[in-house]
């Protein structure tokens, strides 16, 4: 199917009445969720699940990917207007927004996020258009040992790539393939790991650990904190948004370099939107004439994080609907959602499901739309939700989660698992131990078992056949170099201490 003939099947199914309501509904909540602190796209993400159990898969899949892309857009907000980062993506944002606000121009500020998150979501929709499709049908040669050696590399960069200490990284992706292990082997039948738990039969509940790990954790770690300063809130008016003609010149460069860098990062399995923009502010002080001006209110600080933030976001569905294999954890859950909703992505994904792969395309550019049109003019309302008590809010999360996991099932069961991996997620936080590649690890772990099963049955036993084909080859090279650039520091400094000793 050649593009506008995919464009036009996509229009088809996206611009109903009820593609239209959820796509609202998904960037609304986003929006909402990430302008406040402490909770994240993850959380939310995990909290709706359960709704979309009872809507059809085009109108599901649209919902919590309009809620995964909009908390981007609205995790800026209290970056900039009280240096508290909606979400880990945006930590960047605050180096120089809160600086620009504190000189008077957080309006300013906040209309380039605006523009520059829309600007790198179009980039990386039109590469999803084009790299998609193409990466499909080049995988249909892809055997079981490919799609190991691809997994594999795929939990290996989530590992390593991981924000902080990467071996803390892979002994979560290795936690997270132990707890995948857990309920019945689809192969044998066999019961692995339930301990006579009757309800661990059937394995972990992913929703009840998804929104232990992101939505109680999170709120257990900001719990403790006191109430966000909003008598500081500064009212933004509309007049105030405009940027002058000297702040535009400054901006376009740097959003065209971070949407090329978040739309790379993006494609990366296990790369993800906070260190595209980290990525992004370090390419814009690098070639940036005066460097001290950053961390000063240097609006090129602003406009190519947001831009890469947004354009990792929207790119890293590549990987995830042609191979399976999800850019960060919040596409990890997604990835679930498809599962759950009986859609596998894989390479046929784009001849099986070609409508709701274009309905999805073009519910992006609606969902980009309606954000920036949300954006703008709410910009007052988006201010006062900040105002919002934690004391409150919390709370009343809690117990939509609890309401939300014990509607899956109608089990009590699932409250506890919730419980006891909030409880986990939150030990997990306090050591520096991140939770994210644990969820891939999960998701992953039965596709990576099967497939490696598969590859082992074909080749007789053989371990060879996994280095014999060349792409299989090519995928394992590439987890064996981030590994060994891991551990090379550590060999460089053993091989110090010993010169020393002798």
């Amino acid at each position: 199917m050649d593009l506008l003939s995919g464009l036009a099947l996509g229009v088809e199914m996206a611009i109903t009445w009820e593609g239209l309501l959820f796509c609202l509904i998904g960037v609304s909540i986003g929006m909402f969720i990430g302008v406040l602190p402490g909770i994240g796209p993850l959380a939310a993400v995990a909290m709706t699940l359960p709704i979309t159990y009872h809507l059809q898969p085009m109108s599901a899949l649209i919902m919590l990917a309009g809620i995964f892309y909009g908390a981007q857009y609205g995790g800026s907000t209290a970056s900039i207007l009280l240096n508290l980062p909606g979400t880990s993506t945006t930590a960047v944002t605050a180096l120089d927004g809160y600086p620009m606000a504190k000189q008077g121009r957080a309006g300013v500020a906040l209309f380039i996020t605006t523009i520059t998150s829309f600007f790198g979501g179009c980039v990386a929709i039109i590469l999803l258009m084009g790299f998609a499709p193409a990466l499909g049908k080049m995988a249909l040669s892809f055997s079981s040992a490919e799609y190991f050696s691809i997994m594999l590399l795929g939990l290996v960069a989530a590992a390593t790539m991981a924000i902080g200490s990467p071996m803390k990284g892979i002994v979560s992706v290795i936690a997270g393939l132990l707890l995948a292990m857990v309920g019945m082997d689809t192969t044998s039948g066999t019961v692995r790991y339930s301990f006579g738990i009757l309800e661990l039969q059937d394995g972990l509940n992913l929703v009840a650990m998804a929104m232990g790990l992101f939505g109680v954790a999170e709120i257990l770690k900001n719990a403790g904190q006191p109430d966000r300063p909003t008598d500081k809130l500064q009212k933004v008016r509309l007049r105030e948004l405009l940027p002058t003609r000297d702040d535009l010149r400054q901006t376009w460069k740097p959003a065209i370099r971070g949407a090329g860098i978040g739309s790379f990062i993006g494609m990366l399995p296990g790369a993800g939107p906070t260190l595209a923009a980290f990525l992004a502010y370090a390419m814009e002080k690098r070639v940036a004439r005066d460097p001290s001006r950053f961390g000063k209110g240097a609006i090129e600080g602003i406009s190519a994080p947001e831009a890469a933030n947004n354009a990792s976001t929207q790119a890293a569905f590549i990987p995830t609907l042609a191979l399976g294999i999800p850019g960060d954890a919040s596409m990890a859950v997604l990835l679930g959602a498809m599962m759950i909703h009986g859609i596998t992505p894989r390479p046929e994904f784009f001849t099986v499901h070609t409508d709701l792969f274009w309905g999805l395309v073009v519910s992006f550019w609606i969902g980009n739309l309606m954000l920036l049109v949300l954006n703008i003019p709410l910009i007052g309302v988006w201010v006062r939700i900040l105002t919002i008590p934690q004391r409150l809010l919390f709370p009343a999360v809690i117990f939509f989660i609890c309401v939300g996991v014990y509607s899956v099932n109608n089990n009590p069961f699932d409250v506890l698992t919730v419980i006891v991996f909030g409880v986990i997620g939150y030990l997990m936080n306090m050591l520096n131990y991140p939770t994210a590649p644990l969820l891939m690890g999960f998701i992953l772990g039965p596709m990576i078992e099967q497939h490696f099963r598969r590859a082992l049955l074909f080749s007789r036993g053989d371990l060879w056949t996994f280095v014999d084909r060349p792409i299989s080859a090519a995928f394992l090279a590439c987890s064996a170099g981030l590994v060994l650039l891991l551990v090379l520091p550590s060999l460089r400094r053993t091989a110090s201490r010993l010169k020393r000793a002798f």
